[in-house]
């Protein structure tokens, strides 16, 4: 992997499901040039992989502390990760 790129993995609760959290993480992803996957977990929270260049995974992060309008996040557990991925995408849930 080249120097400055890091890989995320996210946690995020609240109200998250329902909401057009994954689609709106993707499209805010995309934008970014971010890469990794998102789904909706049993539990009513929501996961995913984030892997760019460092700030671009911050500014990811920092969108995932808000969300799409509709969405209430309580909170954004961030772990370091691994993997490689070619592009950012919705997984069935999990």
């Amino acid at each position: 992997m080249p120097s400055g790129r890091v890989t995320r993995h996210l946690v995020i609760t609240g109200r998250v499901q329902g909401v057009w959290y994954r689609e709106s993480m993707r499209e805010a992803a995309d934008g970014l040039e971010v890469t990794g996957w998102v789904r909706n977990r049993a539990d009513g929270s929501v996961e995913a992989v984030a892997q760019g260049e460092a700030a671009r995974v911050d500014a990811l992060i920092d969108w995932c502390r808000r969300g799409p309008p509709l969405a209430k996040v309580l909170n954004v557990e961030v772990e370091e990760a691994s993997g490689d991925y070619a592009h950012f995408e919705k997984l069935p849930s999990g």
